[in-house]
């Protein structure tokens, strides 16, 4: 699980998202100690991470090429993977001009877990990701144009990546300015997803 934010305004919203993929092996237990320090900000560079990897027995394969963000009929979509355990859930996020919703996908089932409106920040991400983007926002947001918003999300995204390694240094980035229809994106997502493959 890496890194998505976005900023929903009264006119318009932007979402980045980063591009890595992190794939591992080995022992369940190991796997699990290796990804809560990757996640709590422990490991910071992909040369400690691949030492850490290393030294532990767990085998990764890391894919920066992985879109987690995309724009759909003016809707903005972004995606984060959450492993626990055996457990795997998806959370996706859907941003308009003006409104943003939350929903999360666990067996085939998509369920709507928060919405909102203009004026916010929206971040999925792990725990040191989360922080990083909190603290961007809180130590410099001060309102402004959606161009201020653009420009904060793409620091943040650079910020975010100079401080683990669970973060590509490369992002996507998407923009809307319509007050797209999320309900329709998200009913429309929600059937896809209870279709078998």
């Amino acid at each position: 699980m890496t890194l998505v934010i976005a900023f929903i305004g009264n006119q318009g919203a932007v979402m980045a998202g980063d591009m890595r993929e992190i794939g591992f092996g080995g022992d369940d237990s190991l796997i699990e100690d290796l990804e809560r320090e990757l996640y709590d900000g422990s490991i910071t560079s992909d040369n400690e991470l691949a030492e850490r990897a290393d030294a532990i027995g767990v085998t990764i394969r890391v894919r920066d090429d992985k879109a987690k963000v995309s724009q759909r009929d003016g809707v903005l979509v972004g995606e984060v993977t959450e492993t626990e355990g055996a457990t795997i859930s998806r959370k996706r996020l859907y941003a308009a001009k003006g409104s943003y919703a939350i929903a999360e996908i666990v067996d085939s089932r998509l369920r709507v877990v928060q919405r909102g409106g203009a004026s916010n920040f929206v971040v999925l991400g792990n725990e040191i990701t989360k922080k990083v983007a909190n603290e961007c926002i809180r130590g410099m947001w001060e309102g402004g144009t959606i161009q201020d918003a653009l420009r904060l999300v793409m620091l943040t995204m650079q910020i975010a990546a100079s401080v683990t390694a669970s973060v590509s240094r490369t992002f996507v980035l998407v923009h809307t300015d319509t007050a797209a229809d999320i309900p329709g994106a998200i009913a429309n997502d929600a059937q896809k997803e209870q279709k078998p493959d």
